[in-house]
């Protein structure tokens, strides 16, 4: 190869590593992004909270169908159409967001929306090692590892100075530019390797993927719309926790007797394997749950602005930046992964402690930036030591497909999380409220005082009497709605913590395994 023609190559790989790293990013940042915008949708498309949760849940059902499949479907139609093909989806369905005239179009564009985005996270990793020499992998994966690592980072700022100075569709306009340059340069410079025999249409397992699609969203469904349709006695809620169960037992058969199966589940005949993907489940209920409850506490009850409750979360996402690298340095020197994995639950679980002490109508600022750098450093201990461990005792293709499984349960987890989370919510919060209305008794001394003040002060700046005394009830009764979600929002962080807590003994049963796993696909 002539210099000329070497220039020209490293011109090419530089291109496909900026285009590979800017899809990773566009999914990685739009999966946080609308975290801070969820109030202002709430109230611009006449949502209640446990409905614009579906905002969050829908775009993460999409990601958790589309990821097993993306290894086939690159085979079946070449991994750049299909890498180029998932942009051009996404970029679609995020202007169709932007356009949505009401929440459940919304819900149906981020979940067409997250099926483009699957691709884009597992696909860039793949292009990116293809493209560089063996001696040359380590340096182009740390690149693409500290961009994966900023995403989150990026998120919540960037969405809340959006909404701040725009509008909520801004979030997904944004997106715009930047796929279609994603989509030019992927046609132009992306090359697909040499696959082995496609797969004929009667050889692909449609069954496994119609089965895991009617599991996951009759599931998802149950969660989020559970309680407002009161359980068991709504006969859709009872018949799509039927459909949902059928489903999974139908997919489970399927996958273990299907010769070509969709999801490979022999490979959970590992133990640590098995552990490992409950842990990744818990660690997406953790970390997608706290980020999506954060900056809906700091808006919905401190009445900060959507930049505000983006900003607060930087120092600890940098924090996790800068101690994922430490911490695969520490394995690879034989610190024990699963000591690190115990020793992050332990602090994720002192981090939501913390936080159910500290919330309350008059947290500031300043409260919660040693809690959140200890949240910080809790995932930079669990991302890459869980899936170490999971992978540990497994072998050759096993390890890929370890990798795969871990990172569907851990979008999974987060996809549930915020879905039980929100029903937990709805539920606490009629509950704190029950309790505290009982108190508000006429044998109430302080509570009549308070009354009489408030009409007073009503009839002082001209109201009358009957409309003074409703005007002040009203006072009372969002002060009592106020003081319910307060009580409701530490529950929820006492219980993640719990939840947290109770995975330290289990981390302990891992057994310790020989196999090297790559820390870049560790870190993925």
């Amino acid at each position: 190869m002539n210099q000329e023609s070497l220039v020209e190559y490293g011109s090419r790989r530089v291109i496909i590593t900026i285009t590979a790293i800017m899809c990773a990013l566009l999914e990685i940042v739009d999966a946080t992004i609308v975290n801070v915008a969820l109030n202002d949708m709430k109230g611009n498309l006449g949502a209640t909270l446990n409905e614009i949760g579906w905002v969050i849940t829908a775009y993460a059902i999409g990601n958790v169908i589309i990821v097993p499949m993306t290894s086939w479907l690159s085979q079946q139609f070449g991994r750049r159409n299909y890498f180029a093909a998932s942009i051009i989806i996404f970029t679609v369905a995020s202007f169709l967001c932007g356009n949505s005239t009401n929440l459940w179009e919304l819900v149906l564009f981020r979940f067409i929306q997250g099926l483009g985005g699957g691709a884009l996270l597992v696909t860039s990793q793949t292009i990116i090692t293809e493209v560089y020499p063996p001696e040359k992998r380590g340096m182009a994966q740390a690149i693409y590892g500290l961009g994966v690592i900023i995403g989150p980072t990026l998120g919540p700022p960037l969405g809340g100075y959006i909404v701040e100075n725009f509008s909520w569709p801004y979030i997904f306009y944004i997106n715009l530019p930047l796929g279609i340059i994603a989509a030019s340069l992927t046609l132009q410079f992306v090359r697909s390797p040499k696959y082995g025999e496609k797969q004929s249409a009667r050889q692909i397992d449609w069954a496994g993927i119609a089965f895991l699609a009617l599991a996951v969203s009759s599931l998802q469904y149950i969660l989020e719309r559970g309680q407002e349709d009161d359980w068991f006695s709504s006969p859709v809620i009872l018949a799509l926790t039927v459909t949902s169960a059928i489903s999974f037992y139908l997919f489970i058969w399927r996958e273990w007797t299907c010769e070509n199966p969709i999801v490979d589940l022999h490979v959970l005949r590992n133990g640590n394997l098995r552990i490992g993907t409950i842990l990744s489940f818990i660690l997406g209920f953790g970390l997608y749950g706290s980020t999506f409850i954060i900056p809906l506490y700091l808006q919905t009850s401190l009445r900060w602005n959507a930049q505000q409750a983006g900003m607060i979360m930087i120092p600890a996402a940098l924090v996790t930046a800068f101690m994922m690298p430490v911490i695969g340095k520490l394995i690879l020197k034989g610190i024990k992964p699963y000591y690190m994995a115990a020793a992050g639950m332990f602090f994720f679980f002192l981090y939501s402690i913390w936080g159910s002490k500290i919330i309350s109508p008059v947290t500031g600022e300043g409260d919660f930036f040693w809690m959140l750098m200890l949240r910080g450093l809790a995932m930079s201990m669990l991302f890459i030591p869980i899936t170490t461990m999971s992978l540990s005792t497994l072998k050759g293709q096993d390890i890929g497909k370890g990798a795969s499984f871990t990172g569907m349960m851990r979008q999974l987890g987060g996809s549930f999380g915020i879905a039980i989370i929100t029903t937990f919510m709805s539920h606490q919060n009629a509950q704190h409220r029950a309790d505290l209305v009982v108190n508000m008794t006429a044998e109430n001394v302080n509570l009549a005082q308070r009354q009489a003040g408030l009409t007073y002060n009503m009839m002082q700046h001209g109201m009358a009497p009957n409309q003074a005394s409703a005007a002040a009830n009203y006072v009372l009764d969002m002060g009592v709605m106020g003081q319910a979600s307060i009580l409701t929002y530490r529950d929820v962080f006492l219980y993640i913590g719990i939840m947290f807590l109770l995975c330290v003994p289990f981390i302990l049963m891992i057994r310790s395994g020989k196999t090297k796993v790559d820390m870049s696909e560790a870190m993925h």
